[in-house]
């Protein structure tokens, strides 16, 4: 089977890739559930960029750089930030509808402020940002007659030697098939599942890196993972997520005692950079239950502003936005570092490119400014179309003599469970909670040797010779937590996201 382009990943990057690939060829995108199934969807707040008068992209610069404590790569936050408007031109000509102050004039956003911003840059859609842009993409897609999409298929592994890429192996209704491209596109977002306490939707477990570092791609900054302050403190998996839109619209956090206490924490209180407000809840809860409350606002602006998470805590935990103080817990959100790219999303593999969460362009540093994660997938989506268009002036694939000779390790898939599916399940459960005891919010070096120990003895319980999508998932969990302790072990020093003793 052959297509110009392969897309894996059905997220903002993967959906807007797939449009711009289409100009250029036939192109398949690769999702392991529905399409739907996404980081993307799950996005509340909003999509960071400059479109007020008294903002500029030397204030957004500076607001990315600290939050990421200047361990960005001031090069990639420039060009991510210039590009930033262009961005949110694009999705409104797809037709994603953010919300307007005039209805006049559809170029007049609604702006919001969100932790670590100066700024009021966040365009948004209610409280559903993320759902919103996702629709609006997948609409276009499954318009789109040059698009095929598989549903329900599991990407394996790259198909590379020496160096190139020349397509990809899944997983489909049980069987494993060759697919080969132009190129290959990896857009598979972050590593959330590998937590105990997570926002990310179970889809969220690390395949493209773990598919990445196997072809030989290299990681940076894994050990940056960004624990949202306020997840709702109610069992369920995912989490549900309370956005940063709430504080930005005049929440505030108060411990077991009923104090502020993030007025005497940093001088920018609930707006402080992510990593801060989610160490001093993740310390304030020694003491005690902590609660989000935005009950002070005006019932109405509330219900307005923030009707699906309304609707949600009143349909499903029988909570009142309105009048309720609501129990939060910081959970595991956005990996800040990933496979290593370049500005023209390269890890330095030919025909492969990558970008979203899963990569590391160096725009976050050691921690994510609020809304920049869809901004930088939507920037850097539209840029691998230079690319692109490049690729499509080369010679047919299939007359490509090379592939014929490539050799390609395909595993055995499992006719009969080597392992049954509660072991595996329970393999997941205990990477969650070793990540989330030993890798987490606070680190130490002791934790962090012991953690490496307990993963490789989980690596030992599955099938080395005999495959299946369960097991593959697990397999890559348990790869990219290794290479999250192992580049936390590294780095001695406290910074951003990655605070160790």
């Amino acid at each position: 089977m052959k297509f110009d382009f392969i897309i894996v990943g059905s997220g903002i990057a993967g959906l807007n890739s797939a449009l711009n690939a289409s100009k250029f060829g036939k192109v398949l995108i690769i999702t392991k559930k529905r399409l739907i199934n996404s980081n993307t969807n799950f996005a509340q707040g909003g999509i960071a960029a400059v479109l007020n008068k008294t903002d500029n992209f030397k204030k957004h610069v500076e607001d990315t750089m600290t939050a990421g404590c200047f361990h960005n790569n001031k090069r990639a936050v420039e060009f991510m930030v210039k590009n930033g408007p262009k961005a949110i031109k694009k999705l409104m000509q797809i037709g994603v509808h953010f919300e307007i102050k005039n209805p006049q004039n559809v170029s007049n956003l609604s702006l919001t402020r969100e932790g670590g911003h100066s700024e009021y840059r966040i365009a948004y859609a209610g409280d559903h940002t993320g759902a919103e842009i996702e629709k609006t993409l997948i609409q276009a897609v499954k318009q789109n007659k040059k698009i095929t999409i598989f549903e329900n298929a599991f990407a394996l592994d790259l198909i590379t030697e020496n160096k190139i890429c020349y397509g990809i192996q899944i997983i489909r209704n049980n069987k494993i098939e060759n697919i080969f491209a132009r190129a290959v596109i990896l857009a598979t977002g972050g590593t959330g599942q590998v937590y105990k306490y997570t926002t990310n939707p179970e889809i969220s477990t690390g395949d493209g890196i773990a598919m990445g570092l196997r072809a030989g791609a290299k990681a940076e900054d894994m050990e940056f993972i960004q624990f949202h302050p306020t997840a709702l403190a109610i069992p369920r998996k995912p989490l549900f997520l309370l956005s940063e839109s709430l504080r930005g619209e005049g929440a505030i956090l108060i411990n077991s005692k009923g104090e502020r206490f993030m007025k005497r924490a940093h001088k920018l209180a609930e707006l402080a950079p992510r990593d801060i407000v989610a160490r001093e809840i993740y310390a304030e809860q020694k003491s005690g239950t902590i609660f989000l409350d935005i009950s002070h606002e005006k019932p109405d602006f509330i219900r307005k502003r923030f009707p699906k998470i309304y609707s949600t805590l009143k349909k499903n935990y029988n909570l009142d936005l309105t009048k309720d103080k609501i129990p939060v817990t910081p959970a595991a959100h956005y990996l800040c570092g990933g496979i290593k790219v370049n500005l023209n999303c390269s890890p330095g593999i030919k025909n492969l490119y990558a970008f979203g969460e899963m990569t590391c362009t160096g725009v976050h540093g050691a921690n994510r400014l609020a809304s920049n994660s869809l901004l930088e997938a939507m920037v850097f989506s539209e840029e691998i179309t230079k690319q692109l268009k490049n690729i499509a002036k080369t010679k047919n694939l299939g007359s490509t003599a090379s592939i014929k000779t490539i050799k390609i390790a395909t595993p055995k898939i499992a006719k009969t469970a080597p392992i049954t599916n509660s072991k595996i399940a329970k393999i997941k459960e205990k990477i969650q909670f070793l990540m989330w005891q030993n890798t987490g919010i606070l680190r130490t070096t002791k934790q962090l040797k012991e953690n490496l120990k307990e993963l490789s003895k989980l690596e030992n319980l599955l099938p080395k010779n005999e495959t299946n999508m369960k097991i593959a998932e697990t397999k890559n969990m348990i790869l990219v937590s290794q290479i999250i302790t192992e580049s936390a072990l590294l780095r001695k020093k406290s910074i951003g996201c990655h605070f160790i003793s």
